[in-house]
Formats: structure tokens, C-alpha cells, sequence
């Protein structure tokens, strides 16, 4: 059986950002994994919360998350 053809989500992408009500692009930041004993509380803090994508990257998004816009 072959699989039908059609546009897909790169499911990577998925995973990694998410489409606001209002369109922007979400994403989480970097560098809360490990070593987190060398950074101080408040980067700490500010590292879990999320924060929009920059303009000049959200068509790239935006295409490879078809059915989210």
C-alpha cells in the first residue's frame, strides 16, 4: 500500500514552536537542561518562561507547520 501524497507538518518544527491565537510563533529558550547550578535564580526563572520568535524567522515557521495558521 502506498501512502497518499499531500502536504505534511514536519513534526520537529511541531515540537518545537506553537502558533498563538493571534499567529505569532512561541518558542521555549535555551539552556535550561543542565548546569543549571552555575546560573543564578533569576536567569533561571527567565529561562522557563516562553517567548515569541523574531519576525524575520516566522515565515520559515509558519511553512513547515502547515495546518497551524
Amino acid at each position: 500500500m502506498r501512502r497518499p501524497k499531500g502536504i505534511k507538518t514536519r513534526k520537529a518544527v511541531a515540537k518545537r514552536f506553537k502558533i498563538t491565537a493571534s499567529g505569532k510563533v512561541k518558542r521555549s529558550r535555551a539552556g535550561k537542561r543542565h548546569l543549571l547550578a552555575t546560573k543564578n535564580s533569576d536567569r533561571r526563572r527567565s529561562l522557563g518562561t516562553a517567548v515569541m520568535v523574531d519576525k524575520t524567522d516566522v515565515y520559515r515557521i509558519t511553512q513547515n507547520l502547515p495546518f497551524s495558521h
